[in-house]
Formats: structure tokens, C-alpha cells, sequence
């Protein structure tokens, strides 16, 4: 019988356990007190031995076998293999238990999914669910030892009403050499099909609800068996019943109290009985004796499944649920909350301090958070963020190993690639950069960050890169602005005359662009392209070591990459295309970059807007587009 001391442990207190310890009905003592008393009973009789009977010869032999005994008996691995043990077994306990078959489930199913109220609907549900428990009774009288000692034979299960002398011939005449448990829910099962056809059961998903409930209980019953059949690995219980009673045995002689006068390291005091090593046996020995109550919790012993006691309930209840509680409901009417929308059930006086707990709402709900970081951020900023701390080193990277693994440039076009990477990396490090901003908020292929990301189109093709721009004003802010005091002072009054003819050139109108166009294109078919980098230098790695300041600029035509900042030009396309010749060529001479000493470094903008644009080339005469 199963010992509950749950409600004496319901409220931790001083002591809570100190009276627990005093319960005999399954206790340690009750089990374990006949080994305490033979082991304390044999070393009592070694100890006198030792003391009164031997010689002294014979005694310095027995001391010297004590002392080697007591060194040793360490090397016993006893708590390793006793603790994963007792674990096992433990676990294997609570399994079985779990595993019996409970007719709960079924007996809901089956009383609201089979109906009639007649004689022939009520035999159907008694029949049906007592086959169920028969079926438990059938598989717990094969495991349990208390249960087939309450229905030692057939006759008795019978006798008991669980079931009939037709049905006890019908249960014998199928001869199989297994175990038979699960004839009764085979009946069950063609029961339920007959209720179908019959039109008691309504549908077909009752039916699949009632099969399934049938199957789990089913299934319950089968674990039971294996659980039976299949036990712990009789050499695991071995070991571990070998490796306790070997280290008690060698603690009979080494654990022996020897002569004080003879030296011995750790025998200074003889007190004739050994506590520690009987406090020792008792918590081992203890550990051992729960994984015997435990390993088949079916016995009879005091901490066994009260499996008799289940018969009794499940059967009841389930009779109760399909026959007399059918169709028995009581009269519905309103409750006492009917038109309250807070029902508040009352307290009595012992639990009022309930009510003095506030509400919990959450681990969360008293956080307090400064004032300042409660504000939203732009989702711009947060882009830009984003993009300055994982897109500004691999686009780099992609662009180096981009130009790296092209075949070899020659002429212009070479250098002008090699001095486009270096002047990037070098703008990659400026202290100078602003935003740049496109006519397409979402367009992030024409953005470069704060730390100098790669535009769109520079990392897609080596061979040859077509920037092209357009002459439209808007509200746009340059990216980039580079500082070129140095080479204004070196070029003197050079920007005067630039500036003049600038400003002619800014005052002309559409037509008088496409005009001076037409007129000039055989003339500029002679000349040389203007390209968007100064010509190569003598070597690749002279050019990558100048600074950026340090790029000259045409001395009749001003560069492509300056413009002014108030001006509001762009750059609206950078492509790796070729370009296409035409005929009619763009006009070299843009907007001039003069606004102070500072010179603004064209940005990528979006390219998707239908818009007269002008194309150049690197390394190939002037084509437009």
C-alpha cells in the first residue's frame, strides 16, 4: 500500500522532514534494519576476535590485512555505479506508473458519442466499457503479484462479473500461445462498428474518437507488458549489487578500530564502535534497498502501486459514466454571476492575504526606462547605420578582388582603373562625407555611407565604366567634398578664365546646346575624349600612393567629377557597359566646381528616371547616350 505523507509536507518549515523521520509503514528502518544489524553483528564478532582470541603474531598480521583493506577499498567505484543505478530505476518507476491503462478518457467518449436510452443503447455502453476493464484486468493480473493473488484463476474473473461463462468459452477457444489481454478490446471494437451501423453512433468521427481512445488504453495495457517482459539488464543489477556488499565486506576488517600503542597513521583513538562506517552502510546500503523497492512497483511491498484499490475505482466509475450519469443532467439556470462582467469568487478569512498581492502583469511591467531612449529613430538613420557597419568593407573587398582577378588593362584604361581604386580607398578614410541622397528613397544601390561604400556600378565589370550625368537641379546634397586648396594655388589664376567660360556656358539654353552640338561635332571628332581621371601615370603604384588632393584636373575643360555644391548637379548613371558611339557628341564642359575651396565629388543617385543624360567613357572617345 502506497504511503502518502504529502499533507505533512505541504508548508516548508523549521524541522519540516524531523517528522517523517519517526514513520515506520515504509521507512528506511523497516527495510533496512536487518542488514544494518548482521553487518554490525559481524564486524562486533571480528573486533572481539581481533581483541581477545588472537596472539600477537597473529594480530600484527591482521593489522597489517586491515590497514592494505582500508587503502584499497577506495578503488570500488560504489557511489558512481550506485547513483546512475537508483536514477534508472527511478525513472523506470514513474514510466510504469504513467503507462496504467485508466478508462477516463474512453468512458467520456463513449457516453456521449454512443446514443439511446433504450434497453439495447444502455447494454451496448455497459458491455462495451466493461470489456474495457476487463482487458485491464486481464494485463494487470499478468504483472501485478497482489492482483493475480485477488483472481488466481478465470473462474474468479468471472465470479468477479467482469465477465460472462459465454464469453470465458468464446476467450478459450482462441488458442494462441500469448498473452490474450487484448481479445476484450477487439470486441470492443466490433461492438462500436455494430453501434455504427445501427445508426447509434452518428457519424464517422465519433467513431475514429472512440477507436482512438480504444487505442490509447490499448496501448497502456501493452507498455504494462513490456515493462514486465523487458526488466533492467540483470548484469547492470549485478554490478551494482556486487560493488556494495564487496566494500562493506573489506570494511569489516579494514574499518576495525587496531592497537593505539602500535603507530599506526589514523589509529590514535580506539573507540570499539565504528559510527562513520555505520552511518556509511546505512546511506548506501539505504540507496541500494530503494531501487530493490522500486525496480517492480507491483509487488506487494509498502510503497507498491495500490493496483487492486485501481480495479475497484476504474471499474465503478466507468459503469457510472455510461450508465446511470446518461442523459442525467441536472436543470440548468443562471449562476450567480449572471450579470456581472468581474466575477470575484469570495474568501474566507484564512486566505484574505491573497487578495493584498497585486496582480502580476509581467517580469516587465515595472521596468523603467530613461526618458531620453524612449524616442523612435528614423528609419533612415538606422539604415545608414546599418549600412556603415556591414556594407562598407565587403563591397571594398568585392571591388579590389573584382579588379584583381581581370585580365591585364593596357593603355589608358588600365591606369584609369587602377587610379579609380586607389582614389576610392583613400575617399573610403575622408573626413569630409555627407549623405547622399537619390530621388528614390528606396534605391540603395546609388548610396554611399559614411566610410566610403562602393557605388553600384563600379565592382559589376572591369572592362570599361560609362559614367553618365545629368544637368537638372534639385534639392540633392553632394556625398563627398574634397578639399583642393593645394591645386588651386599651384594652378593661380587658371580657375579665373575657367570660371568665365563657364559661366557662358551656363547661360545657354536647351536649344542652343543642341545647336552648338550639331555645329561642333566634326570638330570635336578630331580631338581627344575627355576622360573622368587624369591621364596614367608611369606606374600603377606611383598612382596609388598619391593623395587625393593631388589629382590634376584638365587645364582647358574642367574635370568631370567637380561640380559646384550649390549647383545641386549628380551623377545619375555608372554603368559597366561599353558605350555606344554616336554621332552627335556631349559637350565636355559641365557645371564648374566653384564654391570656395571646397569641391564636391559626384554621388551614384538612381538611374530609373527618363532623363537627358550625358555619357563619358575611360579610355574611349566621348559618346553620349
Amino acid at each position: 500500500m502506497t504511503v502518502t505523507y504529502t499533507a505533512r509536507v505541504a508548508n516548508a518549515r523549521f524541522c519540516g522532514f524531523s517528522k517523517l523521520l519517526l514513520a515506520w509503514k515504509g521507512s528506511i528502518y523497516k527495510v533496512l534494519y536487518k542488514e544494518f544489524l548482521a553487518f554490525f553483528a559481524m564486524y562486533t564478532a571480528i573486533s572481539i576476535t581481533y581483541r581477545f582470541f588472537l596472539h600477537d603474531d597473529q594480530k600484527r598480521y591482521f593489522e597489517k590485512l586491515a590497514i592494505y583493506c582500508n587503502h584499497y577499498a577506495s578503488l570500488i567505484p560504489m557511489s558512481f555505479v550506485l547513483g546512475f543505478y537508483v536514477t534508472l530505476v527511478v525513472n523506470r518507476w514513474w514510466s510504469q506508473y504513467t503507462s496504467i491503462p485508466l478508462p477516463d478518457r474512453l468512458m467520456c467518449v463513449l457516453s456521449g458519442g454512443l446514443q439511446g436510452s433504450d434497453e439495447r443503447g444502455r447494454l451496448l455502453r455497459r458491455t462495451m466499457m466493461r470489456y474495457a476493464s476487463l482487458s485491464a484486468l486481464l494485463i494487470l493480473r499478468s504483472v501485478s503479484t497482489a492482483v493475480f493473488k485477488r483472481f488466481p484463476t478465470m473462474d474468479h474473473v468471472v465470479e468477479a462479473g467482469f465477465m460472462s461463462r459465454d464469453e470465458r468459452k468464446k476467450f478459450e477457444g482462441l488458442h494462441s500461445p500469448y498473452n490474450k489481454y487484448w481479445i476484450p478490446c477487439v470486441w470492443f471494437t466490433n461492438l462500436a462498428a455494430v453501434a455504427r451501423c445501427e445508426g447509434r453512433i452518428k457519424d464517422d468521427h465519433t467513431l475514429k474518437l472512440l477507436l482512438e481512445e480504444l487505442n490509447g488504453f490499448r496501448g497502456k495495457c501493452s507498455m504494462l507488458f513490456h515493462y514486465d517482459m523487458i526488466s533492467v539488464p540483470l548484469v547492470y543489477t549485478q554490478v551494482v549489487t556486487l560493488a556494495v556488499y564487496s566494500f562493506f565486506l573489506v570494511c569489516l576488517i579494514g574499518r576495525q578500530f587496531l592497537d593505539p600503542t602500535q603507530g599506526y597513521p589514523g589509529h590514535d583513538l580506539d573507540l570499539y564502535v565504528p559510527i562513520f562506517t555505520l552511518l556509511q552502510f546505512f546511506f548506501y546500503a539505504g540507496w541500494l534497498k530503494v531501487a530493490e523497492q522500486l525496480i517492480n512497483p507491483f509487488g506487494e511491498d509498502d510503497d507498491d502501486f495500490e493496483t487492486n484499490w485501481l480495479i475497484d475505482r476504474n471499474f465503478q466509475v466507468s459503469m457510472m459514466a455510461v450508465d446511470e450519469m446518461y442523459g442525467d443532467l441536472p436543470i440548468m439556470e443562471r449562476d450567480r454571476y449572471w450579470n456581472d462582467s468581474n466575477p470575484r469568487p469570495p474568501y474566507t478569512a484564512a486566505t484574505l492575504f491573497v487578495l493584498r498581492k497585486p496582480s502580476f502583469q509581467g517580469s516587465t511591467f515595472d521596468m523603467a526606462i530613461p526618458k531620453e531612449e524612449m524616442h523612435f529613430q528614423p528609419l533612415e538613420d538606422i539604415a545608414e547605420n546599418l549600412e556603415e557597419s556591414g556594407s562598407r568593407h565587403p563591397n571594398m573587398a568585392l571591388f579590389n578582388r573584382l579588379l584583381n582577378a581581370a585580365p591585364s588593362p593596357t593603355g589608358l584604361m588600365g591606369g584609369a582603373l587602377r587610379r579609380t581604386s586607389a582614389q576610392l580607398q583613400r575617399l573610403r578614410h575622408s573626413p569630409s562625407i555627407d549623405r547622399c541622397t537619390s530621388d528614390d528613397e528606396d534605391d540603395d544601390s546609388c548610396k554611399i555611407g559614411k566610410g566610403g561604400s562602393l557605388p553600384s556600378g563600379l565592382g559589376q565589370e572591369t572592362q570599361s565604366t560609362v559614367c553618365s550625368f545629368r544637368e537638372e537641379k534639385s534639392a540633392r546634397t553632394p556625398l563627398l567634398e574634397i578639399e583642393f586648396a593645394a591645386e588651386q594655388e599651384r594652378r593661380g589664376g587658371q580657375h579665373e578664365n575657367e570660371k568665365k567660360e563657364v559661366i557662358g556656358v551656363e547661360g545657354k539654353s536647351h536649344e542652343e546646346w543642341q545647336m552648338s552640338e550639331e555645329g561642333g561635332n566634326a570638330e570635336r571628332q578630331d580631338t581627344q575624349a575627355v576622360s573622368l581621371l587624369p591621364p596614367p601615370p608611369q606606374s600603377s603604384r606611383e598612382t596609388s600612393k598619391r593623395p587625393a588632393s593631388a589629382i590634376p584636373s584638365a587645364s582647358r575643360h574642367p574635370s568631370a567629377f567637380l561640380f559646384h555644391p550649390a549647383a545641386h548637379s549628380s551623377l545619375e548613371h555608372c554603368s559597366s557597359q561599353p558605350a555606344i558611339n554616336q554621332n552627335r557628341a556631349v559637350p565636355s564642359t559641365l557645371k564648374p566646381p566653384f564654391g570656395g575651396n571646397k569641391m564636391s565629388f559626384l554621388t551614384v543617385p538612381s538611374c530609373d528616371e527618363p532623363q537627358r543624360f550625358r555619357s563619358v567613357s575611360m579610355g574611349s572617345e566621348l559618346t553620349g547616350s
